[in-house]
């Protein structure tokens, strides 16, 4: 499929304490470096699945900008419709694992994507149009998202990104004329604050270790999660998009799942944001 990938692309700095995390001091561990953003990681995960995708972001400024377009290009990402954003702004997430995998907190400072605005989107159009699937988080500013629902002609799935973040998308289905889109991502804190915004024909809903929920036409479906040795839960939620993604909107509700998950387990044993093992599911 070609699909567009609308989103973050920024640094991620991830730290893993060596024992049970203790708040208020210094944690003997480990500091990781990768290349992140969710739209990114989304972006990575379909290219590894074989997909031709275009990601639209704007890089943050400064000397990491070039270098993380560079690296998309590398991995077969297309960014010819991006932009760089000029020094001072930035584009990194810093998380704290704990030492089993889990998240701790993070801090995102994801101001470049505030450039992302209805009327630079509107000068994509004919990209959008060209696409099978569109793929946006919650990142871009509400109005951004209620443009596109309004303007996206093919299948758009939304990825929450965070409760600081998913107010983006309620408000995005308040401004929009259309108020329909194709699939909702969420976490279950996210989940619970988008609860009765109305608009996705699917919603599917991460539970972490208890597995994924998703709802269609008000029938709801459960799925387990599949067994694996969490070592870094950051990038799990945007794989399991990723495989849903890859399912394609004919899919099946199971069948979207069974990807979906499959691409979660790979992400979440590995410590690395995204895991190159997902190539091997194609």
């Amino acid at each position: 499929m070609k699909i567009c990938v609308i989103g973050g692309a920024n640094v991620d700095i991830t730290a893993v304490s060596a024992s049970a995390f203790q708040l208020g001091d210094s944690n003997p561990g480990s500091v990781h470096v990768s290349w992140g953003g969710v739209g990114r990681n989304i972006a990575h995960n379909l290219a590894l699945l074989g997909h031709e995708v275009e990601l639209l972001t704007i890089f943050g400024g400064g000397i990491f900008g070039p270098v993380i377009e560079a690296a998309c290009r590398e991995i077969g990402i297309g960014t010819g419709h991006s932009e760089i954003a000029p020094e001072g702004t930035h584009s990194f997430f810093v998380s704290i694992n704990n030492a089993d995998g889990e998240l701790v907190g993070g801090v995102a400072d994801m101001t470049a994507t505030d450039g992302m605005t209805p009327s630079w989107l509107e000068r994509r159009l004919p990209l959008l149009e060209s696409a099978d699937a569109v793929v946006a988080d919650a990142n871009s500013p509400a109005e951004s998202l209620a443009w596109l629902i309004g303007h996206c002609t093919c299948p758009l799935y939304l990825d929450a990104v965070s409760t600081a973040k998913a107010g983006r998308i309620r408000e995005a289905v308040e401004l929009s004329e259309r108020k329909r889109f194709f699939a909702l991502k969420c976490n279950a804190l996210e989940g619970k604050m988008l609860a009765d915004v109305p608009g996705a024909q699917r919603r599917y809903t991460s539970l972490g270790a208890e597995g994924l929920r998703v709802q269609e036409n008000g029938q709801v479906f459960e799925f387990p999660a599949l067994p694996c040795i969490v070592r870094n839960v950051t990038g799990g939620g945007d794989a399991l998009l990723a495989g849903i993604v890859h399912a394609g909107p004919s899919a099946t509700v199971a069948e979207s799942a069974r990807w979906g998950l499959l691409c979660a387990r790979c992400a979440v044993e590995s410590p690395s944001t995204v895991s190159d093992a997902i190539a091997s599911l194609r």
